[in-house]
């Protein structure tokens, strides 16, 4: 989902990547800061930049490596502690401004792709920027797009959150407090604006700074605002979430409208006068207080990490033992070791295989299922399953999203058996439905059987049913061999042939003739060789050289082979009338070379998207009886009769519905 300024969307509760993107050669420091309810962090622990790379609880991780012009942050949320109540996303830079950047793009990745996509809009020349954040609501998370900057840098942006900058001695020099009834000395290119100054409450609290107004008669509010009679305002440094606006510059808006968090307020000393709304406040960004702290924003020198070997099997994502501590078990998402760590559950009979908690006895014998990864289980299979699901229907059990699905499932302990068993419906619909569109232009290759075949074994289907359609496709594969030209070649030593003449076929079959009287049956033997078709029957025989013939078919139990002649044609009667109409029509092109048999083979072949729309609009179902098993395309008007190869003269049948219509209209 794409947002503007200060508009929101739900996050799936998952592991989650953000993606800062930019098209400049400048570099943009990323960072996080984890939030309570009250707005600012609870500790410089909840600060998560270059020199603190990983929270503690792990929910919040920054890639100290990423690709040229990007910054990323992974964000778990299921791991995010119970009191964080916000997760900021922010950026900064040393030696630029982000209108120096062009156009910046924030990007919220779950693991089946792209959730939000927020553009910034950078206008203004400031150093600083929080992107958005990830708040909680109704039990769930959500994303908000704030786009908001700071003039101050990094070390103004974390101060508003109540994180204490400790840059060296020019950050430690702090001024001296002003009476509130003294103008302080401003510089002249201050004069439309207000000063942020350190200043001690009524009470000694020395956490607020005092905001100063000019003396300008002519200064107001934008908006529309009176002037504040008292001359300043006192931004409470306990809430900077709601001082966050005020105290760094935010840009002006119409009243009543906010760009990033419309719960922002700032607060009053004394509680009579009326506060203004931060975003009314200032034109312009704003430098932010600085107070004295521990967190240094001087990158520390770091060492060359050392290069892990990789797992046993360093292809697939799936938890292994930590080369660094071989009592964890560590994450590999196939392509190098992530910070994600696990202890490692030792199997027995009394424990969870996942979790590694002691099971309840029943009271009969055996164990009670753990009841907290039983549901949690539950709980992910049930969206698991439906992007399952979307994927069998748009790019079939392979890729790199098919890959990345079942990654998941592993990264959850889960095992897969479950997860296909509650999966085989939706896999069994699209392995029939592949089927199906293999033989609707009666020609198997061998892309479509390995297709159903790889298919049947990554979605681990079994069962008579599946050991039907396997079938059907190595016969139907079998078939097409045939008449692609890939005859076998068969010892003869009975028979007299001529030179470099090879069989072959040599199978038992009856030849019908239609007589005035009725048809006539001769038994025999039909031999096929690279010469000529022959038949050789009691007191009865037949030579076709394959110049003279024209076509094959089979119809019904019977083979029917046209000729140049009227009477050149022949009918054969065999056990097997599809294979030996297939090998017919192999050895017809090899005596021809022809890559195609003549003026059928094209008419037949339906495109893929003729084959999908039909199979939407007819539900996947025999549009006759309303089966869902054995489908077959078949043209409602035959192409022996003058049908077209098009979405309305195909229909779905099963194959009794299908062969009881036959050639018939």
């Amino acid at each position: 989902m794409e947002l503007s300024k200060g508009a929101n969307t739900p996050i799936p509760t998952s592991l989650l990547a953000v993606v800062i993107s930019w098209r400049s050669d400048h570099t943009v420091d990323a960072h996080a800061l984890l939030l309570g309810s009250d707005g600012s962090v609870r500790g410089d622990r909840d600060l998560v930049f270059y020199n603190a790379p990983r929270h503690i609880s792990q929910a919040v991780t920054l890639d100290q490596d990423p690709d040229p012009g990007t910054a990323r942050l992974s964000v778990s949320l299921p791991r995010t502690e119970s009191e964080v109540d916000r997760i900021v996303v922010s950026g900064s830079l040393e030696e630029a401004t982000f209108t120096d950047l062009g156009e910046v793009t924030l990007t919220v990745f779950a693991v089946d792709g792209p959730v939000a996509v927020f553009t910034v809009d950078a206008s203004e020349s400031v150093s600083a920027m929080m992107f958005g954040e990830f708040y909680r609501r109704d039990g769930g998370w959500r994303f908000r797009a704030v786009g908001q900057g700071w003039a101050a840098g990094m070390a103004g942006l974390i101060t508003e959150f109540g994180i204490q900058v400790d840059e060296g001695p020019a950050a430690r020099q702090a001024t001296p407090p002003a009476r509130r009834d003294e103008s302080p000395v401003r510089p002249a290119a201050e004069d439309a604006t207000e000063l942020i100054r350190p200043a001690a409450s009524p009470a000694g609290d020395r956490s607020t700074a005092v905001l100063d107004r000019p003396a300008d008669p002519g200064h107001h509010r934008a908006g529309g605002a009176a002037d504040d009679p008292a001359g300043d305002r006192v931004a409470s440094h306990r809430d900077p979430g709601r001082a966050i606006a005020a105290a760094n510059g935010a840009r002006t808006a119409s009243p009543g409208t906010h760009p990033g968090n419309a719960h922002y307020r700032l607060d009053e000393n004394p509680p009579a006068a009326a506060p203004a709304a931060p975003w009314d406040r200032f034109a312009e960004p704003q430098p932010t207080r600085q107070l004295p702290g521990t967190v240094t924003l001087r990158r520390l020198a770091t060492t060359e990490p050392v290069r892990l070997a990789p797992p046993p099997d360093p292809d697939g994502a799936d938890w292994y033992r930590d080369p660094e501590d071989p009592a964890r078990l560590r994450w590999w998402d196939g392509e190098r070791w992530t910070a994600d760590r696990r202890p490692a559950v030792r199997p027995h009979a009394h424990d969870c295989d996942r979790c590694g908690a002691r099971l309840r006895r029943r009271v009969f014998g055996g164990h009670h299922p753990c009841s907290s990864c039983a549901a949690e289980t539950e709980e992910f299979l049930i969206h698991w399953h439906t992007r399952a699901a979307r994927l069998l229907t748009a790019s079939g059990p392979r890729g790199p999203d098919w890959e990345a699905l079942w990654a998941s499932l592993r990264y959850q302990r889960i095992d897969a058996a479950a997860a296909r068993a509650a999966l085989q419906p939706a896999a069994l619909q699209y392995v029939e439905r592949r089927v199906a569109f293999a033989f609707a232009d009666g020609q198997i290759t061998a892309a479509e059987y390995d297709e159903v075949e790889s298919a049947v074994t990554e979605l681990g289907l079994s069962g008579p049913l599946i050991d039907e359609l396997r079938s059907r496709m190595a016969r139907g594969r079998a078939l097409s061999r045939l008449r692609e030209g890939d005859l076998p070649a068969i010892a003869s030593p009975g028979l007299h042939l001529d030179a470099e003449e090879l069989v072959y076929l040599d199978i038992d079959a009856t030849h019908i003739r239609e007589l005035a009287r009725g048809p006539k049956h001769t038994d025999g033997r039909l031999i096929v060789s690279t010469k000529k078709l022959r038949f050789v029957g009691a007191g009865a025989g037949v030579e076709l050289p394959w110049s003279r013939i024209v076509s094959v078919a089979a119809e019904y139990d019977a083979v029917v082979v046209a000729a140049t002649s009227a009477r050149g044609g022949a009918t054969f009667a065999v056990t097997d009338p599809e294979y030996l109409a297939a090998a017919l029509e192999g050895a017809l092109r090899i005596a021809k070379r022809l890559v195609l048999a003549p003026g059928q083979r094209d008419s037949r072949s339906i495109p893929q998207e003729v084959k999908a729309e039909v199979w939407q609009r007819d539900g996947g179902r025999c549009v006759e009886c309303g089966d869902s098993h054995y489908l077959e395309f078949d043209h409602v008007i035959p192409l022996s009769r003058g049908g077209a190869t098009s979405a309305a003269n195909l229909q779905i049948l099963c194959r009794g519905c299908n062969r009881t219509k036959g050639a018939n209209i």
